[in-house]
């Protein structure tokens, strides 16, 4: 096995106590010990701090020096327009591949003379080599590796970032900026995996773990591990790649159209373009065979991934599968979610997931399972 790496903040999880298990290649906080349950409820309630240095920052520059030529040649590997993103936002994305799939979802920002990209850490290293091999001619390609990754999520990081950062609390929901503190220049953005308002910051890795201990000097704000990042990320009904999205399933089977924007699809300015442009497109506009569906599963033994559904108490072949499921703190039951046909997809049907040889009831319901907390 390699080496597992460790981000810049591992000191500080081992100080804090926190378990730690290898994800993505790196030693990770699971939990702390305050618990999965209580860490999820906190940062629901007040503020959770997560260490999210795992995953991969890379800049993309037009050699040219024109940050529109930048931007169009990134809309040639994803289905989101990019040339139309105004600086100073960002924008949810994902690279595609010929067939539809996805090979990956990122966060897209358009600074003043680059576009910012946050990765997933378990793609990280294919998704750089995917821009080098198709964008190297007319973009230089960087991935950051000095600068440590902060998440800070819940109704009160607005107040906790406002007397660090200065600026913090004039940013909407998807704003990137660039601000001043003692712990030098951070690059924010509003944004986060948990359905609550709040921002994640790239800051230098040797002023990483002082920042994050100033944040902790907040009673409001817990350090949160990777258990209730997950619980957070599945009520809120975001996908997990490798779980709810990946090469096998398309932007529009999870349910992820709204990303698109109209000036790619049909009839757009700059329609198609990107890899798998024919299926995405087409199942745009006929729909596709299969979605992805929220799931409240009767009872409390919760679904979790791989379960498999069918539409029937008894008899028949699975009609689809759990991708995540798990038990739901704020919600107080189990969720989970799924792809199922289109015909067994409507809010309210029921289904059945079988658990240990039996088959027991699950509810088809919307996304997310609870109330978003974005500053808009």
């Amino acid at each position: 096995m390699p080496e597992l790496k460790r981000t810049a903040l591992y000191d500080l999880h081992c100080e804090l106590g926190a378990k730690m298990v290898p994800f993505a290649g790196y030693e990770m906080p699971v939990q702390y010990p305050l618990g999965v349950l209580k860490e999820h409820l906190h940062c629901r309630a007040r503020a959770g701090l997560f260490d999210v240095g795992h995953m991969g920052q890379v800049t993309i520059r037009a050699k040219s020096g024109a940050p529109a030529q930048a931007a169009l040649a990134l809309e040639t590997l994803v289905p989101v327009s990019i040339a139309g993103l105004a600086e100073g936002r960002q924008r949810y994305a994902m690279f595609t591949a010929d067939d539809g799939g996805i090979l990956d979802d990122l966060m897209v920002a358009r600074r003043c003379d680059d576009l910012f990209l946050v990765v997933n850490a378990a793609c990280k290293a294919d998704d750089i080599a995917h821009l080098r091999a198709h964008l190297s001619d007319i973009c230089e390609i960087e991935e950051i590796t000095d600068r440590g990754l902060l998440a800070l999520q819940g109704p009160e990081a607005e107040r906790v970032l406002q007397t660090l950062a200065p600026g913090a609390a004039a940013m909407r929901f998807m704003d990137v900026a660039v601000l001043d503190s003692d712990f030098g220049p951070l690059w924010v953005s509003r944004s986060g995996y948990t359905g609550e308002d709040g921002f994640e910051i790239s800051v230098t890795n040797d002023r990483a773990a002082d920042l994050a201990r100033a944040l902790l000097t907040d009673e409001a704000v817990e350090p949160i591990g990777l258990g209730a990042r997950d619980s957070l990320r599945l009520e809120a009904g975001l996908c997990l790649y490798g779980n709810d999205i990946d090469t096998g399933t398309t932007p529009v089977e999870a349910g992820l159209q709204w990303a698109i924007q109209k000036v790619r699809r049909d009839g757009g300015d700059r329609a198609g373009g990107f890899p798998g442009a024919d299926r995405i497109l087409g199942e745009l506009e006929k729909g596709p065979d299969r979605l992805r569906v929220g799931l409240r599963p009767e009872g409390r033994a919760p679904m979790r991934a791989g379960t498999p559904l069918y539409a029937s108490e008894t008899g028949g072949a699975p009609v689809g599968t759990v991708t995540s499921g798990g038990f739901g703190p704020s919600v107080g039951g189990p969720v989970a979610m799924g792809y199922v046909p289109v015909d067994l997809a409507g809010n309210g049907r029921t289904l059945w997931g079988e658990l240990r040889g039996k088959r027991l009831a699950v509810t088809v319901c919307a996304l997310p399972f609870v109330k978003q907390g974005y500053k808009r």
